[in-house]
């Protein structure tokens, strides 16, 4: 096990891994607060993809969760992704853990065992590669009983959203022309920043509406990119990229409180909320398709089956399937894309093409008499040619 620091007694080093505590039950509010060196202490069952890479990012030294970090209802991806990045994880170590530590204090981690100073104050079981692939095995037999679940939660919130889904109603005005246009919507998942650059050359041709979705907005502008609008919470996204930006669409809760307007308001910019129950993702889409967007490329959304559930962890939000009927065919991910534009013939091949028929009309012109004139006159022309270009750098 790596050490990346020591507490000592007397003198005496000792084992185990040391970093300063990193604690909230609100997982969002912690991710923004960890960096490299740090012993994040949280609470999620079914650790998802997008908090692990988060973690991961971070350079963490290790992970304490106080619940299960795979329950065995769907087989999970975030604890795969920590222990395949050599980051400790410490699972199911309880509640209390998050009362006994305090967040800054220093922590040691040893054997499954957690210690502020000399004090143990929590124990869980060490996951390895190994112990994660076998509950993940265990966790496919949850699927079936994770889709039953999620088919009626998607009934409950058509029930409850129809209008905006059906209809569009709520999706804010914008002020950013998107109809009849090709819309390019960048969210912050797996390999979002490889499928941007592969895009480089359908974005520098096509010109489309780009939409940064969460830290997806700040990805477009480290790519050179101003993106032309950003829907997400604005505490998660930089300020340089909020005020470049054409347009912000704050997500907001139902009944219209949105408190991500308060760092709108301290940076002294413009943005309109979206209330509606579903992700930043479906809301950055349903703005996309209301506007009449004629094409919706995505880069960084879920893709799988795995991942979808992943995503939605207790597949409690059914606003990213609908969403995806509602686009229908308008919807293309961006890895199909990049790979299709790559296929298109290469300026090289053109060229190629063209002297071959050039070749192909010489050989005829020199079995004429047509084109043994032409020849001719096409000679004293290059000759022409040639001392004429001479003759200006004399």
């Amino acid at each position: 096990m790596k050490l990346t620091g020591l507490l000592t007694r007397n003198n005496e080093a000792l084992p185990g891994i040391t970093g300063v505590a990193r604690v909230d039950r609100r997982t969002r509010e912690l991710l923004r607060r960890i960096g490299p060196g740090d012993i994040v202490v949280l609470d999620q069952v079914d650790l998802d993809r997008a908090t692990a890479d988060a973690l991961v990012s971070a350079e963490v030294a290790a992970v304490v969760n106080a619940a299960p970090s795979i329950s065995g209802r769907f087989p999970n991806l975030g604890p795969e992704i920590l222990v395949g990045a050599g980051i400790p994880l410490v699972d199911n170590v309880g509640a209390a853990v998050l009362r006994m530590v305090r967040d800054g204090s220093r922590l040691r981690l040893h054997e499954g065992c957690l210690y502020v100073g000399d004090r143990q104050v929590a124990s869980g079981t060490v996951q390895t590669p190994d112990s994660v692939a076998d509950q993940m095995i265990e966790a496919k037999a949850g699927m079936s009983t994770q889709l039953e679940a999620f088919s009626a939660n998607t009934i409950e919130f058509l029930r409850r959203e129809r209008t905006l889904i059906l209809d569009g109603v709520g999706v804010p005005e914008v002020r950013v022309p998107v109809r009849d246009r090709h819309v390019l919507v960048v969210a912050p998942g797996k390999d979002h920043v490889e499928d941007l650059r592969r895009l480089r050359k359908y974005i520098a041709e096509h010109r489309p509406v780009l939409v940064g979705v969460d830290a997806g907005a700040d990805t477009l502008r480290a790519h050179g990119y101003q993106p032309d609008i950003v829907v997400g919470d604005p505490y998660g996204i930089d300020a340089d990229t909020l005020k470049a930006s054409g347009e912000v669409v704050v997500p907001a809760q139902p009944d219209g409180h949105a408190p991500g307007v308060e760092r709108i308001q301290d940076l002294g910019i413009g943005a309109v909320t979206f209330p509606a129950s579903g992700n930043a993702e479906d809301l950055a889409l349903l703005i996309a398709d209301a506007h009449e967007a004629s094409l919706v490329i995505t880069v960084g959304f879920q893709a799988t089956l795995r991942e979808f559930l992943d995503h939605g962890r207790s597949g409690s939000n059914p606003s990213t399937f609908l969403t995806r009927l509602k686009l229908g065919t308008k919807l293309v991910d961006g890895k199909a894309v990049a790979t299709l534009h790559r296929s298109r013939v290469s300026l090289g091949a053109i060229v190629f093409l063209v002297l071959a028929a050039l070749a192909v009309v010489v050989a005829a012109l020199l079995v004429s008499d047509v084109g043994v004139v032409y020849l001719d006159w096409a000679g004293d022309t290059w000759q022409s040619f040639v001392i004429w270009v001479k003759g200006l750098f004399q």
